[in-house]
């Protein structure tokens, strides 16, 4: 059975990957290295001890994902490819919704061309918007409140149509809460270009040197100690869910979403604090204004998937920030040799 992976270079994608192969499967990942790195594909294969096919492919580009649909017998999808940075998406919105949905919508036309109707989606707890209340199940009202989030929203939208003209899809629809860790192995992990966006890349790398101190957006928030809260999810739990949700869609047709978090919520200062002890790394920081977008709490009501999938998250908040550390101080310039991560600085 192959499972074709878009964006498996990526953060979540890679960490996917691993799993996806030590269960057996066989694999062929697409991504245009936009936003990461081959080198984690060749990590892939040493962790596994297996090879598989890789295609720098641009899902815009329906030529050449035709190409590789022609050349293999896909089975299913699990669709990761895409813009991930809501402050980004907030400076450079038509960039987000034309990759996002444009590269979404020649995915599944290629798909229906080639009757591959099973996909995993890779959506985000950022659909929900400002929730009316937490913990957040699938079924409150959606809403988001950045392009990022909005391009997700449509996108489901989207596939639920897209069933609705064939009932033979089977699209699952994981709505991410906020994936950190890495391998254990240490070989694996987030690394982002440029100033990170999200919490743990950007500690762990104040932790290796790599930047001054660490920028809190906000301290007003309506929460214990002000700082925005959130639900944490260790990066292999979160691609278990993966697992877990492509078995659904092989054994069934519809289209269902499921949280994939683990119902409990962390301040920014709660992981600061969590990181320090975890790491033994001091974490300088400074409160600065909030971020366009951003909202103060949200955390999963994961019951859901426990029930329909099998899945929950089996890893707990020390164990995230000791592997986050271990693939920061394993690896301090990510997935780039050192002389080239200074090569590249001078240059910019």
């Amino acid at each position: 059975m192959a499972i074709l992976v878009t964006g498996g270079s990526g953060y979540i994608g890679s960490h996917t990957c691993v799993e996806l192969l030590n269960a057996g499967y066989e694999i062929v990942v697409v991504d245009n290295l936009t936003n990461s790195s081959v080198e984690s594909l060749r990590r892939v294969k040493e962790i596994t001890g297996k090879d598989f096919k890789f295609y720098q492919v641009d899902l815009l580009d329906q030529e050449m994902l035709e190409k590789v649909f022609a050349q293999i017998k896909i089975d299913a999808v699990i669709h990761f490819a895409g813009l991930k940075a809501v402050g980004e998406s907030v400076r450079l919105p038509l960039w987000y919704y034309h990759n996002n949905i444009s590269g979404t919508l020649v995915l599944c036309k290629v798909m229906e061309k080639y009757r591959v109707k099973k996909m995993v989606f890779s959506s985000s707890a950022t659909v929900y918007g400002a929730p009316e209340r937490v913990p957040i199940s699938e079924d409150l009202q959606l809403h988001a409140t950045n392009p990022y989030g909005r391009t997700k929203l449509m996108i489901e939208e989207i596939l639920r149509d897209l069933h609705e003209s064939d009932n033979k899809w089977s699209i699952a629809l994981l709505r991410y809460f906020n994936p950190i860790g890495g391998h254990e192995s240490g070989q694996l992990g987030e690394d982002p270009n440029g100033i990170p966006n999200n919490l743990m890349p950007y500690m762990t790398q104040v932790a290796a040197g790599r930047l001054k101190e660490l920028s809190i957006y906000g301290n007003d928030y309506p929460t214990m100690d002000g700082t925005g809260v959130r639900d944490y999810i260790h990066v292999v739990d979160l691609a278990l869910g993966h697992l877990k949700a492509l078995e659904k869609v092989m054994s069934a047709s519809g289209v269902d979403a499921y949280n994939l978090g683990t119902g409990r919520g962390y301040s920014v200062l709660d992981m600061v604090a969590a990181f320090e002890k975890a790491s033994g790394q001091t974490i300088p920081y400074k409160i600065t204004d909030r971020r366009p977008g951003d909202i103060g709490v949200c955390y999963a009501d994961p019951t859901k998937a426990e029930q329909e999938l099998g899945w929950s998250a089996d890893k707990g908040i020390e164990e995230m920030c000791r592997d986050s550390w271990r693939w920061q101080s394993n690896n301090p310039y990510g997935y780039e040799e050192e002389d080239k991560y200074i090569n590249r600085r001078l240059i910019i």
